[in-house]
C-alpha cells in the first residue's frame, strides 16, 4: 500500500460514514435508538460504536491520549478531519511504521501503520453494512456506500 491509497481509502470511508451518518439523522429519533437486536443494539449504537473505533485508532496512531467523547454527528467530523490531517504528512515508508499501543483490555500490541489504516476502513464498512440492514428493517432506504459508488463520484 501506498501512502496515496491509505488517504484515498481512508477518504472514502470517510464518504461512506458521512453518508450513513446523514441517513439515520433524517430518520425519527425513536427509530434511530430503537433495539433491533443486533450485535450494537441499533443504528445509533452501532454508530457510535464505528466513531469510537475511528477514535481509538487515530489517537494510537498520534501516540496521544483520546480526548473526551462528543456527539457522534459533532465528533464524526472533527475526526474525520484529524485522520485527513494526520495521513496528509504520510510517506510510502512511514506506513511501515509499528505503532505501539494498549488495546481497551490494557494488553500491549504492535502493528503496522498500513494494517491500522487498512483496519480502520474495513471496521467501519462491515459496521456501516450492518446500520445499512437495519435501516431497511425500519423500511428507510439506506445509500449506496459501496467503494465503486466513491469511485464513480472522483474519489
Amino acid at each position: 500500500m501506498t501512502a496515496n491509497e491509505a488517504r484515498r481509502h481512508l477518504a472514502y470511508s470517510t464518504w461512506a460514514s458521512r453518508r450513513i451518518l446523514e441517513a439515520a439523522l433524517a430518520i425519527p429519533e425513536e427509530q434511530r435508538e430503537r433495539d433491533l437486536g443486533t450485535s450494537h443494539k441499533g443504528v445509533m449504537h452501532t454508530l457510535h460504536h464505528i466513531v469510537m473505533a475511528d477514535r481509538n485508532w487515530l489517537y494510537r496512531v498520534l501516540g496521544e491520549a483520546p480526548p473526551a467523547a462528543g456527539l457522534i454527528e459533532e465528533e464524526w467530523p472533527h475526526l474525520w478531519k484529524q485522520w485527513e490531517e494526520a495521513a496528509a504528512s504520510w510517506s510510502d515508508a512511514d506506513l511501515e511504521r509499528v505503532v505501539e499501543y494498549r488495546d481497551l483490555k490494557g494488553n500491549a500490541h504492535r502493528s503496522r501503520l498500513d494494517e491500522i489504516v487498512l483496519h480502520v476502513v474495513n471496521h467501519a464498512t462491515l459496521h456501516r453494512g450492518q446500520v445499512m440492514g437495519m435501516l431497511r428493517q425500519l423500511s428507510v432506504a439506506p445509500p449506496a456506500t459501496d467503494l465503486i459508488f466513491y469511485y464513480r463520484q472522483g474519489g
